[in-house]
């Protein structure tokens, strides 16, 4: 079942499903706020949750239209992309050979064959954006697995629209956006932390909040500098 309800300017899209607790996200690009909440739950009781949440909403709705998002990519010579945080001018190679990606001083050299169009460039490039997350994650996860406390067992490396990473408590595992690889290697290693501190604590409390503070004290600057960074052009659909 779904409605909608309205909080002065806010339009609150709400879905009650078979689940236990209610979940607050708002969607990016201009701040779509939607709640789930368990079907015995009356819209009453949701609309002073949602009420409750203002301040939050708006918080994170700002945002949202304040960060600054990349420029549709085109995959031509010239052309502007990042790894791990540095600025790197594209050349498309043409070669009848396996399609892939290299890095040499400040160039991304594509090579692929004649021919391919920019959706194709996009998923070579992309594909070896994830294979960067891959290669570098192993390392990170077991550096960080007796601080922390946890046993990571598995790691998801994948495209994700709203979220840097997100975590799994059953399964134990970690899920990882990967455009974390266009960003600075700290930012990666933050979120890494992050998720894993959410196996122990599912909610953004005071005890998340000591676990993040004991184990990177700078977390928040990190987060910041996510915040900060340009985001991926993407086509979004409601």
């Amino acid at each position: 079942m779904a409605t909608q309800l309205k909080l002065g300017d806010i339009a609150v899209d709400v879905a009650l499903k078979d689940i236990k607790n209610v979940h607050l996200s708002v969607y990016p690009p201009r701040g779509r706020v939607r709640i789930s909440a368990p079907k015995r739950m009356s819209l009453d009781t949701i609309r002073v949750f949602a009420i409750s949440k203002l301040g939050w909403i708006r918080q994170q709705q700002k945002k949202l239209l304040e960060q600054e998002r990349e420029t549709p990519r085109e995959y031509l010579d010239r052309e502007s992309h990042y790894v791990w945080g540095r600025r790197y001018l594209l050349k498309v190679v043409t070669e009848q050979a396996e399609p892939r990606v290299q890095l040499k001083h400040r160039t991304m050299i594509l090579r692929a064959c004649s021919g391919i169009d920019s959706d194709a460039k996009q998923a070579i490039v992309s594909r070896w954006y994830r294979e960067q997350i891959k290669t570098t994650v192993p390392d990170l996860v077991a550096k960080w697995e007796p601080m922390v406390g946890v046993k990571v067992k598995r790691v998801f490396v994948q495209k994700m629209k709203t979220k840097w990473g997100s975590c799994n408590p059953r399964s134990r595992s970690v899920r990882l956006n990967t455009d974390l690889a266009k960003k600075p290697r700290e930012c990666l290693e933050y979120i890494i932390v992050h998720e894993m501190a959410h196996l122990i604590e599912r909610t953004h409390n005071d005890r998340f909040v000591a676990l993040m503070d004991r184990l990177i004290p700078q977390w928040r600057d990190y987060r910041d500098q996510l915040n900060r960074l340009p985001v991926r052009h993407e086509k979004w659909e409601y």
